[in-house]
């Protein structure tokens, strides 16, 4: 079972530069995207007539900005919009689908780079998500939690992590967050199958950074550890084109 994350940067911008090809030639069991930054409403034929997914979309209040949406081959067998928090949900940032073997969610993290208020509402995230899931998986399911996590973890996870120690993206403080989710069980799939640096799903699009491969990884595959043994592989595919991120996958046997 393939799956596949991928903040887009934009549905509307992604569709014009081969989302639906991408889509079309890779058919993943379940894909799962965020910064759609649309309503379904403001969406075309093109991007909602069926390609062979059933496709759930969470935007958020305001127009242009966050939203998330999943696509899967198969019927969830339950579907929720947000984490019924209002604030979070307000953005649009949730989807929770839930599928045989496993719950999904399908994240796009805050991002805390704007201003102090904001960091703020990032590190009050990560805090009141991560009960959530810990709930789910005593309670025993399994779970994914997928998406842009808006935090490098380690200093291997980002190009020039020196430069950036007050950046938020890999501010002492953010990754501490994901240090608590790895004490709490939770394991990051890619770092389980590959050690090496400069790989990296995100890069600025100023100076070249992509070209250069000046990166950060900040989306993610978290599962709980009792998932891990159902994990074949992780993948960033750092080739394909279209946003400032690049797709993330994970494979499964289930």
């Amino acid at each position: 079972m393939k799956l596949i994350s991928w903040n887009v940067n934009g549905i509307r911008a992604a569709v014009k530069k081969g989302f639906l090809d991408y889509l079309d030639q890779e058919q993943p069991d379940i894909l799962c995207i965020q910064e759609s930054k649309a309503h379904k409403e403001q969406l075309t034929s093109e991007i909602l007539e069926d390609h062979g997914y059933h496709t759930y979309w969470h935007s958020g209040v305001k127009r242009g900005y966050s939203g998330v949406a999943t696509f899967c081959k198969e019927a969830p067998l339950f579907v929720q919009e947000g984490l019924g928090i209002q604030k979070y949900d307000d953005e649009g940032r949730v989807l929770l689908t839930e599928h045989e073997n496993f719950l999904l969610y399908n994240i796009y993290f805050p991002n805390g780079q704007k201003d102090e208020s904001r960091l703020n509402y990032k590190l009050d995230f990560y805090d009141d998500l991560l009960p959530i899931i810990n709930d789910q998986v005593e309670s025993g399911n399994n779970v994914i939690v997928t998406g842009d996590w808006n935090t490098a973890h380690h200093p291997i996870d980002l190009a020039r992590p020196k430069e950036n120690i007050k950046t938020s993206g890999f501010m002492p403080i953010e990754r501490e967050r994901l240090d608590t989710y790895v004490a709490h069980g939770w394991r990051d799939t890619f770092r389980e199958f590959h050690e090496e640096g400069h790989r990296y799903s995100w890069w600025s699009y100023r100076m070249g950074a992509r070209d250069r491969n000046v990166g950060w990884r900040i989306d993610y595959f978290f599962v709980n550890d009792g998932m891990m043994e159902l994990c074949l592989d992780a993948e960033i595919h750092d080739v394909v084109m279209g946003s400032d991120h690049c797709p993330i996958s994970l494979i499964l046997t289930l």
